[in-house]
């Protein structure tokens, strides 16, 4: 009778129910966060950092025995179970010294607290034992000292398991059967949960296998609530950069966002085992005890964690996780370039290959560059030989990316500095790739820039234009694009055929890779030097002479560098007049 009287008086208080989270000092008595764990059903328990949480049961009469199972959820905790046996209540004509309710003067009189069991981790423990004879209620109390964190509490009363939980094998490990470039095959050793031959145990039980990368869970309660502050580490820094973007004013805006942040947080989960799994994102979910996961980076280390889930109870069980590092990608040949010496590469359908020699080479075709000087400055210039296709250039030095951009039709110019080397990377593009096994070219060349501090300057345009009106029967003028620095062009010359006539000049500038190296000298007309300051009267001419009437010819400009290859001018077709 006593004993009921102060259950209910425990329960209620003098001001009625209380609310789950309420805090009481280790001295105190509990009246107002009274809180009664039921039997077999999950509990979840927040923690806050530094505050003991106490809960209250009692034992039906003659149980015999009893099972306490506590799962921390990531941080460790310190948890104690604890018997208190209560004597005689106090007489009823006690004078108070103060406002006292009758049950704190009954828990402050005379009794014994005996402790049961206690436990520090981060890993689920169970108390199993026989019923504590002499007390009148049993004590759970829990702290986590690191930071707030979650816990989940599960009440057993008899002998034997209570079922409520999925068992594991007696070997929990999970086995790597394979690991690859992007993927890691895995197994286990099935729980008896699911493979009793009750028809219902394959549709009452799952395996949700999770991949990380930062470390293994030891609880599957562990798991959610580290997935869930990742998720919330992922908004808030979105909704920073977001703000950061749309506010005029970013002081004002900390602040008010801070003022609102304050009200603001997510506190966090206190749900129970049996929440809808799927928000966890199973890699693999089902019976089978095998799983291949894919879509995975190269060498790069993952976490792997299977947890077997009892989906009518709400509960799951965790087995050893294991990691594993994915295969690194095979490295091709490095080639060095050698100082000012050009070089034509080709690739087709995401193979390299050299035109020297080098043989070919699986992904893409790398090379070596070491700049001359102690200034360590270098310019690296590439040349599409194909207008329609695009070619993707990477260049790195001591792991750190400088440049990354497309070559396409226009000649590209990367300034090479802040490194003693480079690793030039070259592979075809994505947008080029899906055009089928058309063979890619480029022309590259890197080269030692003495005493500059940038690129040098490009003309604006590589069209040539004749006039008509000062084309004779004999000579033909020509004017292009220069630039503001001091510069050699040279013009080059070749008779077409009656045949040839026009397409001559559009096969002309297809071949942009072509360079004055590869014409005979008899085709050299002239080379002029030319510089102009202001880049809007940058225009030179020259008049080819010794031409024949009535005649068509093909006519090519390079512009001559010190630094990267020579720089083709579009090909430009001509006829003199017949008479004169």
């Amino acid at each position: 009778m006593s004993l009921s009287w102060l259950a209910v008086a425990l329960l209620c208080g003098p001001l009625g129910p209380v609310p789950l989270g309420a805090m009481a000092p280790e001295n105190e008595v509990p009246l107002r966060p009274t809180t009664w764990l039921l039997e077999d059903k999950v509990t979840p328990i927040h923690l806050p950092k530094g505050k003991t949480r106490r809960f209250y049961f009692t034992l039906k009469k003659k149980t015999p025995s009893m099972s306490l199972t506590v799962s921390p959820c990531g941080a460790p905790i310190e948890w104690t179970l604890a018997a208190r046996t209560l004597k005689d209540k106090p007489p009823k004509n006690l004078h108070w010294s103060s406002k006292k309710s009758m049950p704190e003067v009954w828990w402050r009189g005379p009794g014994t607290e005996a402790k049961i069991h206690t436990y520090t981790g981060n890993s689920a423990d169970t108390y199993t034992g026989p019923a504590y004879a002499p007390a009148s209620i049993y004590i759970l109390r829990l702290k986590s000292q690191e930071q707030d964190t979650s816990a989940s509490v599960y009440l057993h009363e008899g002998h034997g398991s209570s079922g409520a939980f999925p068992k594991l094998p007696a070997d929990p490990r999970v086995h790597t059967l394979g690991v690859g470039l992007t993927s890691v095959s895995l197994s286990w050793n099935p729980s008896s949960s699911v493979t009793q031959p009750s028809h219902s145990a394959k549709h009452l039980h799952d395996y949700c296998i999770l991949v990380n990368r930062n470390h293994n869970y030891r609880s599957l309660c562990a798991a959610r609530e580290g997935i869930k502050k990742e998720r919330e580490r992922d908004w808030k820094r979105e909704k920073k950069d977001k703000q950061r973007k749309e506010t005029v004013w970013p002081i004002l805006k900390d602040w008010w966002w801070q003022q609102w942040d304050t009200y603001g947080e997510i506190q966090p989960s206190t749900s129970a085992a049996s929440d809808d799994f799927a928000e966890l994102g199973c890699t693999c979910r089902g019976v089978e005890s095998v799983c291949t996961v894919s879509e995975l980076l190269p060498d790069t280390q993952y976490y792997f964690d299977v947890f077997v889930i009892d989906k009518l109870n709400g509960t799951s069980a965790a087995y050893t996780g294991t990691f594993a590092r994915t295969h690194e990608e095979a490295q091709p040949a490095v080639i060095a370039l050698k100082e000012g010496e050009p070089r034509l590469v080709a690739l087709q359908d995401g193979r390299g290959s050299s035109s020297s020699g080098s043989g070919r080479q699986q992904g893409a075709t790398v090379f070596s560059f070491r700049p001359r000087g102690w200034q360590q400055n270098g310019l690296l210039t590439l040349q599409s030989c194909n207008g329609t296709q695009k070619m993707k250039v990477v260049v790195t030095s001591r792991g750190k990316v400088l440049s990354t951009q497309e070559v396409g039709e226009q000649l590209a110019q990367i300034w090479l500095q802040g490194g003693p080397s480079y690793l030039i990377r070259l592979e075809s593009s994505e947008a080029s790739a899906v055009t089928g096994r058309a063979r890619l070219a480029v022309k590259i060349q890197a080269s030692s820039a003495y005493h500059r501090q940038a690129a040098p300057v490009l003309p604006a345009t590589l069209q040539m234009k004749s006039f008509n009106k000062l084309r004779s029967c004999n000579s033909v003028t020509l004017a292009w694009m220069g630039t503001e620095e001091r510069s050699l062009y040279c013009v080059y010359q070749r008779r077409l055929s009656d045949n040839e006539g026009k397409d001559a000049a559009v096969r002309g500038s297809t071949d942009r890779c072509l360079g004055p190296e590869t014409r005979p000298d008899s085709e050299r007309v002239l080379c002029k030097y030319f510089q102009e300051l202001n880049p809007r009267r940058a225009v030179t001419t020259a008049v080819i002479g010794g031409l024949e009437p009535g005649a068509s010819y093909l006519l090519d400009v390079y512009l001559m560098r010190r630094w990267g290859i020579p720089i083709k001018y579009h090909s430009k077709t001509v006829r003199t007049r017949r008479e004169c």
